[in-house]
Formats: C-alpha cells, sequence, structure tokens
C-alpha cells in the first residue's frame, strides 16, 4: 500500500446514538467470532468449511450470492475482493468465469482453496494475498466486494472480516476500482445500515459511479429497522 493509496481519516457523521449502537453491535458480533469453531454450510448448491477466523455464512449472504449468481457470465474475468471462505468467487466460477479471489487473512486463503477443490471449481478460481488491489493485475468483467460494515480497529485478524480501520480498505477500493474494470464492467457491493451506507454512497458518487439496488432485505435488531443491500454499480 503506498501514500497515495492510503485513505484520510474517517470522521463518522452519523449521529452520537447511532454510533454507540453500532459499536454495542460490534462488540456482539466479535463475542461470537469468539465462541465460533469451524463450521460447514450447504448453501446456494456449494459446500464450505469455513474456520473460525473466517467470515462465515450469515442469514443476508444470499442477498449477495443470488446477485452473483446472476451477474457472472461464462468467459468473464471476476475480481472477489476479500473472499474470505471464497464463497462469492466459487459461485461465480461455477457460471464459468474465472476468477481471482484476493484477502488479507492467510486463514482465508487456505479456506477458499481448499472450498475451491472441495466444490471442483479449483481450475477457475486462483487465490491470493491482496491488500485491496496492491496484488491484482489487470481488468475484470466483474467486480464483487462485500466490505466490513464497521470502521473500528480490529483487535485481531479474525476481526477484519468485520471492521476496516477508518474504512481505509473501503476508500482505498473506491478510489482504484475503475482502473481495474474492463469496459461495460459492473460491481456488485453489499453494505448496510448497521454500518455507514452514507459514507458507502459518498464514496461511490465521489468516483463517478452509478448504482441500483439489485436486493435488499429489511429487518430489525434490537427494536431498529436495519436495511441490508446489494448495489449493482456501473
Amino acid at each position: 500500500m503506498t501514500s497515495e493509496d492510503a485513505a484520510p481519516a474517517y470522521v463518522p457523521a452519523l449521529p452520537p446514538a447511532d454510533i454507540e449502537r453500532i459499536r454495542q453491535w460490534h462488540q456482539r458480533a466479535y463475542a461470537a467470532i469468539a465462541a465460533r469453531g469451524e463450521q460447514t454450510f450447504d448453501y446456494l448448491g456449494l459446500t464450505l468449511v469455513v474456520p473460525a477466523q473466517v467470515q462465515p455464512i450469515t442469514p443476508t449472504s444470499h442477498l449477495l450470492g443470488e446477485a452473483v449468481l446472476s451477474q457472472a457470465r461464462e468467459g468473464d474475468r471476476v475480481l472477489d475482493m476479500g473472499t474470505g471462505s471464497g464463497v462469492n468467487a466459487i459461485l461465480a466460477a461455477t457460471r464459468g468465469a474465472q476468477v481471482l479471489a484476493v484477502d488479507i487473512n492467510p486463514e482465508a486463503i487456505a479456506a477458499a482453496r481448499a472450498n475451491a477443490e472441495r466444490n471442483r471449481v479449483a481450475g477457475r478460481v486462483q487465490v491470493r494475498y491482496s491488500d485491496v488491489f496492491s496484488d491484482v493485475d489487470g481488468t475484470f468483467n466483474l467486480i464483487v466486494f462485500d466490505p466490513p460494515f464497521r470502521w473500528f480497529k480490529p483487535r485481531d485478524l479474525a476481526e477484519t472480516a468485520i471492521t476496516d480501520d477508518g474504512y481505509r480498505a473501503m476508500t482505498s477500493f473506491f478510489r482504484q476500482a475503475r482502473t481495474h474494470l474492463a469496459p461495460g464492467g459492473r460491481m456488485l457491493i453489499f453494505f448496510g445500515t448497521s454500518g455507514d451506507i452514507s459514507y458507502l454512497k459518498q464514496l461511490m458518487a465521489e468516483q463517478g459511479f452509478s448504482w441500483a439496488e439489485v436486493a435488499h432485505l429489511q429487518t430489525e435488531r434490537d427494536g431498529v429497522p436495519v436495511e441490508y443491500v446489494t448495489f449493482k454499480v456501473t
């Protein structure tokens, strides 16, 4: 990561009560990480083994996964940014795409490789370490990104799946994404109002992207309405 890629300090514009609520939700999520072991999921036709320190499949994962199945095409070159267990990379590969899956968590990288083998698409999925675009080459027809919703500083490697210190990675992603999109390329971005979704939209607007919702779920957490959205970004 070069100095030019470094994101400026993020200052939350959310009301203090919202910041405190999100912080409490984050603490509960972090406690759940510490308590969980390896899990196996049957999900959208895949079998996925997810180690304790890698983001598991959640009740909202399908909002992005189904969009990947809809958008990935045979012959596409696809980038799965922050691949985790490899789930969205593998889904894209089942549609005949050639996929580069990247992450900064070595346990995620190992899990994604094993899951690609397990689901018989290893020949179409390359997995490597990359801090945002630091080791990503070329352009892509489809980029998939499920960024951490929170902006707090992670306390360990496992927590990097759910929080991005000062939104450094997300900011860097949007600043560089256009140079990695092929002509006519599109992105699928998943986010929720349990993070600062206004900041996400600000980043997209600043870089001249257009977006539309392709999946949406509204639910409640502690009696507070929460929305989860998959955006198609062009």
